[in-house]
């Protein structure tokens, strides 16, 4: 029978059957919290989105050469609607998949995935250690330096912004807010 609906407690189990790292863990909750606040700013549906969030990496630590094709099948299998499907598919576009992040939701979670990671990284330079008081103004001198979270595409970032329409500070700024309302949880809280 189809999951028409699915719950945030069944995304958790399927990402802890799948997940044991606690650094992927964590990103999946950045993710999550950026996803929902996102979908307010928009006024869109804030479990939907924060669900697709919190599993857009459900296959990585197991199967990191299928990357997204791997969530693809597990989620068909436990039969999840087509669109939860295709948003998670849609944010390995060009890195792993063909699918193209059509819908805003697909476009926002494209474009936060790789900036939580550079988000989260210049957060950890940081003598406080906190996204509590971190500012676009420090993630984006961070950016310039290539070498800095060297992993992180950049390009994808500002590819997504463009679909999104965002002004990379703008994206900054509200990635930075969705990550500060779980600070605890992904370890970001440091010492404000």
């Amino acid at each position: 029978m189809p999951l028409t609906r699915p719950t945030r407690e069944d995304a958790w189990a399927l990402l802890n059957r799948y997940n044991q790292n606690d650094s992927l863990i964590k990103h999946a909750l950045a993710v999550e919290a950026v996803m929902r606040h996102f979908a307010a700013r928009f006024g869109e549906d804030l479990d939907k989105w924060g669900i697709i969030g919190l599993i857009h990496d459900l296959d990585y630590e197991q199967f990191p050469e299928q990357h997204c094709r791997k969530t693809e099948q597990i989620l068909r299998t436990a039969s999840w609607p087509e669109d939860y499907i295709r948003a998670v598919v849609s944010h390995g576009w060009g890195i792993c998949t063909e699918v193209k992040p059509e819908q805003r939701m697909e476009q926002v979670l494209y474009t936060i995935d790789e900036l939580t990671g550079l988000i989260a990284a210049a957060v950890l330079v940081r003598p406080s250690k906190s996204i509590l008081d971190l500012t676009a103004k420090s993630v984006k001198k961070k950016w310039k330096d290539k070498r800095f979270a060297a992993g992180v595409d950049r390009a994808i970032i500002d590819n997504g912004a463009a679909m999104l329409g965002m002004d990379r500070t703008e994206l900054i700024n509200e990635t930075i807010a969705g990550m500060q309302s779980v600070a605890e949880a992904i370890g970001l809280k440091g010492a404000v």
